[in-house]
């Protein structure tokens, strides 16, 4: 069976992807990611190539978000460069339609 193809992101990339689909436009942002902890009884082999069991600690990645930095830093996108305002966004539409006279 043929693998499955892979697509890899830098964290940078990933935050300017947020910060795009977050509509953000000011200010320095990075990942964040909230880490769970568990616990359990797992197989492992030891030295000699039987299965025990061990206890294990288990570290799920819980949440995977953006935040906003104080400023820039290698893990940073700056917003108003990846994802600049719109030009032409404080203009008002015309109301069209019709009134009663």
């Amino acid at each position: 069976m043929p693998e499955k193809e892979k697509k890899k992101f830098t964290y940078t990339q990933l935050a300017e992807l947020l910060v795009k689909e977050s509509d953000i436009h000011e200010g320095y942002w990075g990942l964040f990611l909230e880490f769970g902890l568990g616990g359990a009884n797992l197989p492992i082999a030891d030295p000699d190539g039987q299965m025990v069991l061990r206890p294990a600690a288990i570290i799920p990645v819980s949440v995977i978000g953006i935040q906003e930095f104080g400023g820039p830093n290698p893990l940073t996108v700056d917003a108003a460069e990846v994802n600049p305002k719109p030009k032409g966004t404080s203009k008002r539409r015309k109301k069209t339609g019709s009134g009663t006279v």
